[in-house]
């Protein structure tokens, strides 16, 4: 049984949070779905990743291509991941449903602080996947690092 985690942007980007969870997850061993709602976003992030430094690059790949199998992190606006994800990391408002949670080893839905309508979807997902049984750990950097501030 899985469990989702909320990230609660405020102190820095999407752009440069997703990069360190990423490498987390990539050194637990896990397959990773970026889940976007948005194609051309993910077109723009899957830039930002390519830019990324040289000593932290990480291999990833956008969905629809002959190699999608093989890619530890895939970029997508599917809920079907063709990498066989064990983590997803869902963005943008991006949906994520209790089974899927209970199914992969994490998680992650990011979301961006600033944005009132981002803030209320993210505790609208809470709730329901809290209701559903998930485990639930809410982190927020307001404080200028990442600290826990709720767990279900």
């Amino acid at each position: 049984m899985g469990a989702v985690y909320f990230y609660h942007l405020t102190q820095r980007p999407l752009e440069h949070t997703l990069p360190v969870l990423l490498d987390k997850a990539r050194q637990a061993g896990w397959r990773i779905a970026v889940r976007g709602t948005d194609p051309a976003r993910m077109d723009w992030l899957d830039g930002k990743l390519w830019l990324g430094a040289d000593e932290g690059f990480l291999p990833h790949g956008r969905a629809g291509g002959a190699h999608d199998a093989d890619q530890p992190i895939l970029l997508t606006t599917d809920t079907a991941a063709g990498n066989g994800a064990t983590c997803v990391m869902a963005v943008d408002g991006a949906e994520v449903g209790p089974d899927e949670v209970n199914a992969l080893e994490r998680v992650c839905i990011l979301f961006n602080g600033t944005d009132d309508a981002a803030v209320q979807h993210a505790r609208g997902q809470w709730k329901a996947l809290t209701a559903a049984g998930c485990s639930a750990q809410y982190w927020s950097e307001e404080s200028g690092k990442w600290e826990k501030k709720a767990e279900a």
